[in-house]
């Protein structure tokens, strides 16, 4: 940041010395001999920074903070005096001044409170930009939504950018997961570095340090030529492990020291390699819970969660509902090439009644549909889907128990049997539907003994 500093000090030596160094540290100076003069050129220009002895003639240090703390509140202000005692201190910052240096000072001292100040000010720029960013704006990239939970999702978001601390997103599928980790990514630093996706879920247990650190020709049957893992492909870039909580323990060991040392080490190899990788994850889990059961390593939970961020389920953020359906409705009209339909109010209102289990992917995949299968140039209740026709699928989760019972286990096999169908046999879009993991998926379809045998299904 190139800060301005104004200098108030009547003593020509002194202020040219401070002139210089702080000149020759990049900073834009100007330099005054009198509190009036420092108070003109507050009321004249923007300063950032003003430095003032405490001692000078006609209007003293403390006046001058009090008068230019009037024209520009937030000015940094930090007194200079040969007098320093803990009262003129006290009563300096008393008074709004942040910082003070006692003469004679060394061109070391002068900068670190300098610095400092530069800080806070950058500090206090960024977070009132963050607020007009977040008052003017409805979306994040590809990320639309007005209501106080996206807000608080983009106003992290936006801190999350510019630096390089593992973030953590959690929130349930569908719910845009995906689209924040890759705003992150495009909008910082590293997005002309590789963004490499991982799905944890998807990698069978045998293969995955393979899949992430690499190995070495031979270092197990069909190792046939040494290989990079996701990790050294993404050196410089950042990479998105979702589906984090599916991660066996294992390989978090080894993520664990990636975070730590940023090293990795190929299977079978005998030496580590440097990487520069950004770490962004995602999970549908409570990690918390898989930690308490033992499932999940409690030191790699808290290094992944150095920012996280929660994605709130469609259901609770229904003040965004309208402006997603604008959002997709053009997004889908360009990709069909023909003016997409509108929808009548009760065609609103039965989509706002609806629980949408598949939060924000659900509503596209329903809009295209609709967009796809319609002739007419509004969409009313009566052309939506059933399922958003039926007042059990409503806000309240709608369910209601049958007169005599059932069993569960029935009402799960049901589920996963309607999923499967609904996806065309695609496990990983059934598991997406019922909201639970990949595996967590596979898990039930060998206990029901649903297999390819009985279904037409596809990994």
């Amino acid at each position: 940041m190139n800060a301005r500093i104004l200098i108030a000090e009547d003593d020509a030596t002194q202020r040219e010395i401070i002139e210089d160094i702080l000149s020759q540290d990049g900073y834009e100076v100007n330099a005054v001999e009198s509190a009036p003069g420092a108070l003109e050129a507050v009321e004249a220009d923007n300063y950032n920074i003003l430095l003032t002895d405490l001692r000078m003639p006609g209007m003293d240090g403390l006046e001058l903070l009090r008068r230019v703390k009037g024209v520009q509140p937030d000015v940094e202000v930090i007194v200079m005096t040969a007098y320093a005692t803990v009262s003129t201190a006290v009563t300096a910052m008393k008074e709004g001044a942040t910082d003070y240096l006692a003469k004679p000072f060394d061109k070391d001292e002068l900068l670190v409170v300098v610095t400092k100040a530069v800080e806070r000010v950058k500090l206090r720029q960024e977070n009132r930009q963050l607020r007009e960013l977040v008052t003017r704006t409805s979306s994040l990239g590809n990320i639309i939504g007005e209501s106080e939970s996206m807000q608080a999702v983009f106003q992290i978001a936006q801190r999350a950018v510019p630096i390089n601390s593992t973030v953590l997103i959690t929130g349930e599928s569908g719910t845009g997961k995906e689209l924040v980790a890759r705003y992150i990514h495009f909008a910082g630093p590293r997005k002309e570095e590789p963004f490499i996706v991982v799905n944890c879920a998807a990698i069978p247990d045998t293969l995955v340090e393979s899949e992430l650190f690499g190995h070495e020709k031979g270092a197990f049957t069909g190792a046939d030529a040494s290989r990079q893992g996701k990790f050294e492909v993404a050196n410089g870039g950042t990479i998105f492990l979702d589906e984090i909580g599916d991660m066996r323990l294992e390989s978090q060991a080894k993520l664990l020291r990636v975070l730590q040392d940023g090293v990795v080490e190929r299977v079978g190899a005998t030496q580590s390699r440097q990487v520069d990788v950004r770490v962004i994850a995602a999970t549908n889990q409570n990690l918390r819970d898989k930690v308490d059961e033992g499932a999940f390593r409690e030191d790699l939970y808290f290094r992944l969660e150095v920012l996280p961020i929660r994605m709130p389920p469609l259901r609770e953020r229904a003040r965004d509902l309208p402006l997603l359906i604008a959002h997709f409705r053009e997004k889908l009209g360009q990709r069909l090439g023909r003016p997409a339909p509108g929808f009548s109010p009760d065609a609103i209102a039965a989509m706002r009644a609806y629980a949408w289990p598949g939060n924000v992917r659900e509503l596209e995949n329903t809009l295209e549909q609709l967009f796809i299968l319609s002739d007419n140039e509004t969409i009313t209740a009566s052309d939506l889907p059933a399922k958003l026709q039926d007042p059990a699928h409503g806000a309240g989760g709608g369910f209601s128990l049958p007169p005599d019972g059932l069993v569960l286990e029935d009402l799960e096999y049901e589920l996963i049997r309607q999923a499967l169908d609904r996806s065309g046999g695609q496990i990983k879009e059934a598991a997406q539907l019922l909201g639970i993991s990949y595996k967590t998926m596979q898990y039930r379809l060998k206990k029901h003994d649903i297999s390819r045998n009985n279904t037409d299904m596809e990994a």
